[in-house]
């Protein structure tokens, strides 16, 4: 296979090569859907595979495919990731997935010519909702699940539509009478760990079995503001205390409960916010994560169950709005165990994990045979300017993807 230290300069040469489209003064990437940096960048991408020899093609919406042709075409081998980023995020994210993908059909057609099935890499156009208040546009117009209706009237925060944007970029919405796609067999996503456990246990590749689950809940705690010298304690019915309270135990709850559950109090608001007022009111969300359904549901209607019992406690009443709840995909056994077979072969240094965060592969998974690759991250940091991955470890994920796609695109 293709010599690492040159496929590691190869592969952190191009990811730095399209960081420049969406260069962000504060030293990061900003390339939102639509536009113009991320128009640049899509176009840079498909003069690359161009370049390469693959045919080169936009759907409806603006994602971006470079395929090898297989002898048969009615079959298709997908891998790749999102273009677009945060606001002020890293060159790895999304980014590294379509790199990869393009440097992975490169090596394939100079090595191998050509294969049995089509395989294509895509640079999806959208996934973070960075932009616009939905997410996964692109995966969503692939797998046929995307509405017009559900974009056809929302706005940047600039009061930009999403439509107009849309059609100033050169798109507009796919045919909805047609169905998804019938000919892909199989979808590789390859991506930076966004996490910090492959550095902290020094393994180059994580092959994903799993993506969690996830609830999230806004929680608004109101009890009555007041004289914060003049009202006893024991009289007190204070928004903040009982907050406090149903935190600690939310999150005592979920270290007993231990991995791979993950339970995260990410917001808190206090009203009024003044320093000689007993707080009236709170709020805080919570963003809870688990692999497996049931244990999700589990915990969930235990930790609520336990909030309501502090409300009462403390006489003070308790909404709670759960606005997100998504069961966990699993990745498709066979790919991975066919991508862990490659990975054993090639002697890299891997293992089998599960990932915390969203990525297009559960849009795929649904619908098409599906599994992921991991590569680490420095410090776990990611959507920030100081996201990080070693050339080498970014070689490694190429090599692994090189060898999956070999095995679902020239084997009969």
């Amino acid at each position: 296979m293709q010599n690492l230290d040159q496929l590691a300069t190869e592969t952190a040469d191009r990811l730095e090569w399209l960081a420049e489209f969406g260069k962000d003064p504060q030293g990061g990437v900003s390339r939102l859907l639509y536009t113009k940096e991320w128009v640049e960048g899509q176009n840079a991408l498909k003069e690359w595979i161009e370049s390469e020899g693959l045919e080169a093609r936009f759907d409806e919406v603006g994602s971006l495919f470079g395929t090898l042709k297989g002898k048969n075409t009615n079959e298709t081998v997908l891998t790749g990731s999102h273009v677009d980023t945060v606001k002020n995020g890293g060159r790895f994210d999304g980014a590294y997935g379509i790199v990869a993908g393009i440097l992975a059909l490169k090596y394939l057609k100079k090595h191998f010519g050509q294969p049995v099935r089509n395989i294509e890499v895509v640079s999806m156009a959208e996934e973070e909702g960075s932009r616009f208040p939905y997410s996964f546009w692109g995966s969503k117009n692939i797998v046929g699940i995307a509405k017009r209706e559900d974009v056809e009237n929302i706005n940047d925060f600039d009061g930009v539509p999403f439509v107009q944007a849309m059609e100033n970029a050169g798109f507009g919405f796919r045919d909805e009478s047609k169905g998804p796609r019938e000919d892909l067999k199989a979808f590789v996503e390859v991506h930076v760990e966004q996490g910090s456990v492959l550095e902290t246990e020094k393994i180059s590749v994580g092959v994903v079995n799993n993506i969690v689950g996830q609830r999230r809940y806004t929680v608004e705690i109101t009890g009555e503001a007041n004289h914060a010298g003049t009202t006893p304690m024991g009289y007190r019915k204070d928004a903040v205390f009982a907050a406090s309270q149903m935190i600690y135990e939310i999150i005592s709850m979920s270290r007993e409960t231990g991995d791979p559950l993950v339970t995260t109090v990410g917001k808190i608001e206090a009203l009024p916010n003044i320093v000689n007022v007993v707080p009236g009111k709170a709020i805080f969300t919570i963003d809870v994560r688990h692999t497996d359904k049931e244990a999700l549901v589990a915990f969930t209607e235990q930790m609520t169950a336990k909030m309501q019992d502090i409300s009462e406690e403390h006489t003070v009443e308790m909404t709670i709005d759960m606005w997100m709840d998504e069961d966990p995909v699993p990745m498709n056994q066979q790919v991975v165990e066919l991508i862990e077979k490659q990975c054993k072969d090639n002697g890299l240094n891997y293992k089998l994990m599960h990932s915390g965060a969203g990525h297009d592969s559960q849009i795929f998974a649904p619908v098409v045979p599906t599994a992921m690759l991991f590569v680490p991250s420095l410090k776990g940091i990611s959507h920030n300017p100081a996201e990080f991955t070693e050339p080498t470890d970014l070689a490694e994920g190429v090599k692994a993807l090189i060898g999956a796609l070999y095995e679902l695109g020239y084997k009969e």
